[in-house]
């Protein structure tokens, strides 16, 4: 008898923290929602999350892979979707959790009520790890302008939010970009809303995100190394006509100053195959003749990218 395709699949990168995986797994047991497989891809330098996993079977829908060697993020994330056989793919982060025992439903609920659409995504809570603070995210009525006028919109703000955030279709052709870290999930947020076309925003909290200093994204900030390949990988992938929306211009223009580079050589010292367009040289020719101290005034910054920005589209 052929086994019945699961709705949702639970898809969990996992790496050594059995604390933060058990509060996972806890809330995934919690949910009302049974229709499920629990994918676990392991990518733990030991058999703690091998062991500790004994004691969960979701009546046997629970599906575990041992990486080895370690694929990394995210690659990792990938390879827990790749061997999801549900409908829906549902990946959560092994340090996020379900804020309700209804979550499941409620996403349940909206794939039915709107059968066109491929790709949802919500409101969540932001947990700080240390103190177990709570802060609410949810969109505005500016975001979700925003983002209705384009996905390129998301280089202002990532209000898709990190991929625990997401409920996605399994179409078996969307993955992360495995050079990516800082930039992935927005990039994916991106690529999957300029695919997909349509997409709803659900603005119940379901989601809790911890947010702690050992995350990858904590190595990643103001860090030239990975900042400057990953954006330009962004680039690359996008097209250098993305740089005529003001806010990716504008984006663009906060990289190169938070990180005080004002010349070609210096992005070519992080990343040799850069290809350095008309808008970036025009960036950095700007930059270089405004001192750092007037650049991060606020105001001041704004006004020159402004004028950048215009000498960029209408005077190639």
């Amino acid at each position: 008898m052929i086994p019945q395709q699961p709705f949702i699949s639970i898809c969990i990168p996992s790496y050594k923290n059995v604390d933060y995986l058990k509060r996972l797994l806890d809330s995934i047991q919690e949910q009302t929602f049974k229709d499920i497989e629990v994918i676990i891809s392991d990518d733990s330098p030991d058999d703690a999350v091998s062991e500790f996993i004994k004691a969960y079977t979701f009546n046997n829908a629970l599906k575990y892979f041992k990486n080895s060697p370690s694929l990394g993020t995210p690659a990792n994330w990938n390879e827990a979707i790749r061997n999801a056989k549900g409908k829906w793919i549902k990946i959560m982060h092994d340090d996020d959790w379900f804020a309700t025992n209804d979550a499941l439903q409620v996403y349940h609920n909206y794939v039915t009520k709107y059968p066109e659409v491929k790709f949802f995504f919500g409101a969540y809570y932001n947990i700080n790890l240390q103190n177990n603070k709570a802060l609410q995210v949810k969109n505005s009525l500016l975001d979700k302008l925003l983002l209705r006028l384009s996905p390129l919109n998301l280089f202002r703000k990532n209000t898709v939010g990190n991929p625990s955030c997401s409920f996605i279709k399994n179409e078996n052709f969307l993955f992360y970009d495995e050079r990516l870290k800082w930039v992935v999930d927005f990039d994916f947020s991106i690529s999957t809303l300029l695919k997909f076309k349509k997409y709803k925003y659900i603005p119940e909290y379901l989601i809790k995100v911890g947010l702690g200093s050992e995350q990858v994204t904590e190595s990643c900030f103001r860090n030239p190394v990975v900042e400057i390949p990953e954006n330009f990988i962004l680039l690359e992938k996008h097209g250098i006509q993305i740089l005529k929306n003001i806010i990716v211009y504008d984006y663009y223009w906060r990289l190169f100053r938070n990180l005080n580079i004002t010349k070609e050589s210096e992005i070519l010292q992080y990343y040799p195959a850069a290809v350095i367009n008309s808008y970036v040289k025009k960036m950095l020719h700007c930059q270089d003749r405004v001192s750092s101290k007037l650049l991060h005034n606020g105001i001041v910054s704004k006004l020159l990218m402004a004028f950048t920005y215009c000498r960029s589209v209408l005077f190639k």
